[in-house]
């Protein structure tokens, strides 16, 4: 079940969707989301090719109420080799999943409103990376009723159970 739920949000990022759904902020509707969050991500200016590039991504619930369904992750820039992404996480339990250049980790922890959560992606680049390297991360969340944890990403969709995503760009220099 988690594994669909898990190309659903590498699918809501491939489609750019790291985006708070435009709603006036002093509306509340429906569409709301049940928790919403500000996200930083700390990631190095300049790194030579075939260098180390480690991202810190760190999510703080910003209400209205505590966050139990969420994803953290992204996607990574083309000359990260995939093959040597390995994440730490301030949770125990975490548990991820890499859908084409996206990587996203479901947290085993609910989020008061005020709390934060952490990910640390460790990614090396291939010996050609080349440019500025740009990778975009943050958060996928879902408002998921009491009762509705095990239900998979098709059922979600089916019934119409809204998800948001909320992230950041980071950009990397590559210089020789």
């Amino acid at each position: 079940m988690r594994n669909s739920l898990l190309k659903g949000a590498a699918l809501a990022i491939a489609a750019g969707a790291l985006l708070i759904p435009a709603v006036p902020a002093s509306a509340t509707t429906a569409a709301d989301p049940y928790s919403s969050f500000s996200v930083s991500v700390k990631a190095p200016k300049t790194v030579k090719p075939g260098g180390k590039i480690n991202y810190l991504v760190t999510a703080v619930n910003k209400g209205p109420h505590y966050a139990d369904y969420y994803f953290i992750g992204g996607e990574f820039p083309k000359g990260v080799d995939l093959r040597k992404v390995y994440y730490r996480s301030s949770v125990k339990g975490t548990e991820c999943e890499l859908d084409g250049r996206a990587l996203y980790c479901y947290i085993p922890a609910v989020l008061e409103k005020g709390d934060a959560v952490s990910m640390l992606f460790e990614t090396r680049l291939t010996k050609k990376a080349t440019g500025t390297q740009k990778a975009t991360l943050g958060v996928v969340s879902y408002n998921v009723d009491q009762g509705m944890e095990n239900m998979s990403k098709e059922e979600l969709d089916r019934l119409g159970i809204p998800e948001y995503a909320f992230g950041k760009t980071v950009k990397t220099k590559i210089v020789r």
